[in-house]
């Protein structure tokens, strides 16, 4: 944990951050955070959507409603977490957890299947209930992996959150190895029909905002590495899922060793974030922008400032022909750092960019 430690203290020297800063850092996070937690899990709207969806609540282009909405309640939960995380001495309880889980859902739902055979058949999906039947996953080599059964899940949450409060009371892990264990242990149980990695993740950043560690994001484009190191942790845990709802900190091991770097690599990007001074550096989805060419810079800038800006418009703040200023578009659009709503003539543009300085490009 040495540097997760000095990263840590270098991180705390900085706080409280300027206001301009921390909102900045926010909303760097929380398109993050909803964007690759719902795409690990399905979800099709693109990043650039789901920005437009969370900022601007405009919606560009296809997408399923039951993507739109999944994402919207996804981002009401975050923010339920957070405040939840903000009262130090509160306690956590399954009640909490089956609110987020509600929240997330917003009503029960039927699924319709057709088994191998040819038979159809469905069940319910109950928002904010504990599972009523059973859950399981294939793994890589084909087998069935189960996990604990509706019978069982009431004593092993119960088990899980009173281990979790007794841990904090007599502070006997860190609270990287906290957070990584309490996710691990939680997702073999899968309490519930749906929402199991989504809730895992809410929690598991609950611990750490908690304990004061910047929030983690498990990238979309890492989701095999990160079911790599739950499926490490399994191997050495066994598949008995009691096992598994109690596992122990060296049990887990591949799974922590996992979780430590995000934490490691989060807390670098973010300190990075607020060092650049760069007013040509951005941030989009998890890497830092940079344009050499001024005239890109200055296009971000003004469509900023005025979203209904006319290319001839550009053309004449940028001194360019209008074919530059398409050809300069085209590469925004391409790269997914800006979105087209509306016609040509009545339309907007919205740069989907986070600046890493007051005077960048938002």
């Amino acid at each position: 944990m040495n540097k997760i430690d000095t990263l840590l203290k270098e991180w705390r020297s900085l706080q409280p951050l300027k206001k301009e800063y921390q909102q900045r850092l926010d909303q760097k996070f929380m398109l993050e955070f909803n964007y690759n937690s719902n795409h690990i899990e399905g979800n099709t709207l693109t990043y650039g959507q789901t920005e437009l969806l969370l900022l601007f609540g405009r919606v560009v282009g296809e997408a399923k409603m039951k993507d739109l909405e999944e994402m919207k309640a996804h981002n009401v939960c975050l923010k339920m977490m957070i405040e939840e995380a903000k009262e130090a001495d509160k306690p956590l309880t399954e009640y909490f957890i089956r609110v987020l889980h509600k929240t997330m859902l917003r009503e029960d739902y039927t699924v319709y299947r057709q088994l191998p055979g040819g038979e159809n058949t469905s069940y319910v999906v109950h928002a904010g209930c504990y599972k009523t039947r059973l859950n399981s996953v294939i793994t890589p080599t084909g087998e069935r992996f189960e996990y604990a059964s509706p019978e069982e899940t009431p004593a092993l949450m119960t088990d899980l959150v009173s281990w979790y409060n007794q841990t904090v009371s007599e502070n006997t892990l860190s609270p990287v190895e906290l957070a990584a264990l309490f996710h691990y242990r939680y997702i073999r149980i899968h309490p519930f029909e749906d929402g199991n990695g989504r809730i895992a993740r809410l929690l598991m950043n609950y611990i750490l905002l908690r304990f004061g560690y910047p929030m983690i994001v498990i990238r979309s484009k890492n989701k095999k590495k990160y079911l790599e190191a739950l499926g490490k942790a399994d191997m050495q845990v066994g598949t008995i899922p009691s096992d598994g709802a109690h596992a122990t900190l060296e049990q887990a091991q591949p799974f922590v060793t996992y979780i430590t770097k995000q934490v490691e690599d989060t807390l670098q990007a973010d300190l990075d974030f607020l060092k650049e001074k760069d007013n040509a550096v951005w941030w989009f989805n998890g890497e830092f922008v940079k344009f050499k060419n001024e005239t890109t810079i200055k296009l971000i800038q003004l469509i900023n400032n005025n979203p209904s800006i006319t290319i001839p418009e550009m053309s004449k703040e940028l001194s360019i022909n209008t074919s530059a200023v398409q050809k300069q578009l085209k590469y925004l659009l391409d790269h997914g750092y800006m979105e087209r709503s509306g016609t040509n003539k009545k339309g907007e543009r919205k740069i989907l960019l986070i600046s890493t300085t007051p005077n960048g490009g938002r």
